[in-house]
């Protein structure tokens, strides 16, 4: 029995086969020409590998994981914000138009909002974590929301931010030119506090991270391309480490600086010793 009153089962299953579908090529298995593109720094995995005191099969696995990682951020980022175009009274503008907001909700008779009255119109800038705008960005996005409060007087300006420090709607006051600036109208909002405000149910958020996990299983299963991926580095590491004098520890250690030490004196394929 589906649980959300908020979207339906359909919608919300729709978007997360949209979302799986966004991780695309990060989906592809690692081979090493893929795996050192952008040439990977052997002296910082020695030492993570020697610190942590782990295996090179670990610490391969985890730098491909951390190369993933680095871009999935984008796929999540849509999954947050492109949520809000099944939910009532909200849009998701195409990028660039009605302002370049992420997120526009709009209700006739207005969206009450926690110490601040009451408006039609909320605009939404969303970030994924808190801690990702410096100042001058921070400066930015304030004064693009005093711009649109000057033109229009019925509505209201949220940061919202998916990994907020803590549960919150509250007035934002960042820095803009080294003076502390806010506006009552112009608030810093947490998820599950967004989600609240537009469907009017206080543990919208919560619920619907219940629900998740069985979902994405089912969607999973539903798309061909979706496949787990098969990495070949550490296997294309060994076989060049038979080239290598030394122990096999040491020979492996060989073959990882020679991703990115190949053409180095010393290391040079000619070079005897290496």
């Amino acid at each position: 029995m589906w649980t959300l009153d908020f979207i339906s089962e359909e919608d919300f299953t729709r978007h997360v086969q949209a979302t799986i579908e966004k991780y695309g090529e990060k989906l592809t298995s690692y081979d090493l020409k893929r795996f050192n593109k952008n040439i990977v720094d052997p002296v910082k995995l020695l030492f993570d590998k020697m610190v942590y005191h782990s295996s090179w099969e670990d610490i391969i696995r985890s730098e491909i994981f951390r190369q993933r990682d680095k871009s999935n951020n984008n796929s999540i980022g849509y999954f947050h914000q492109q949520i809000f175009q099944y939910m009532k009274d909200c849009r998701v503008p195409a990028n660039g138009t009605e302002g370049g907001w992420d997120v526009i909700c709009e209700r006739a008779d207005g969206i009450d909002i926690p110490e601040a009255g009451r408006v039609r119109t909320i605009y939404v800038e969303m970030k994924n974590k808190h801690n990702t705008m410096n100042s001058a960005a921070a400066g930015k996005t304030f004064i693009k929301m005093q711009n649109e409060l000057l033109r229009d007087d019925d509505c209201a300006c949220f940061l919202v931010e998916a990994i907020a420090g803590r549960s919150q709607n509250i007035k934002w006051e960042p820095s803009v030119d080294g003076m502390k600036v806010g506006h009552r109208l112009i608030r810093r909002v947490s998820l599950d506090q967004f989600y609240a405000l537009v469907t009017g149910e206080q543990d919208a958020f919560y619920r619907l991270c219940l629900v998740l996990p069985a979902v994405i299983e089912r969607a999973l299963c539903t798309l061909p391309n979706a496949t787990i991926p098969h990495d070949t580095v550490i296997e294309e590491l060994r076989a060049r480490a038979r080239s290598h004098a030394g122990s096999d520890d040491l020979a492996l250690s060989m073959a990882v600086y020679m991703l990115g030490f190949g053409t180095y004196t010393g290391f040079s394929a000619d070079n005897p010793s290496a």
